[in-house]
């Protein structure tokens, strides 16, 4: 299992759990729950943050924030 903060660019993933600390309730508002679908859609200039999208929803997450989001990477094919 990855996590987020792992996703290179234009790869996709569906999240699977969270680490122990909880996430900001704006994220979880946002769409980041279990079993959607998160790309990564661009990384900032010095690396952090990074930009994803999670059911349509652009979301800039730090990378220590994306290293708590784990997920299942997805194949293109299998979309």
């Amino acid at each position: 299992m990855a996590t987020v903060a792992e996703l290179k660019l234009g790869q996709k993933g569906i999240i699977r759990e969270f680490t122990e600390s909880p996430l900001p309730i704006k994220l979880l508002e946002l769409g980041c729950l279990p079993g959607n679908l998160v790309e990564l859609v661009q990384i900032a200039p010095l690396s952090d943050p990074i930009y994803i999208n999670v059911n349509g929803s652009h979301i800039a997450i730090r990378k220590s924030m994306a290293a708590q989001i784990k997920l299942d990477i997805v194949e293109d094919s299998l979309l």
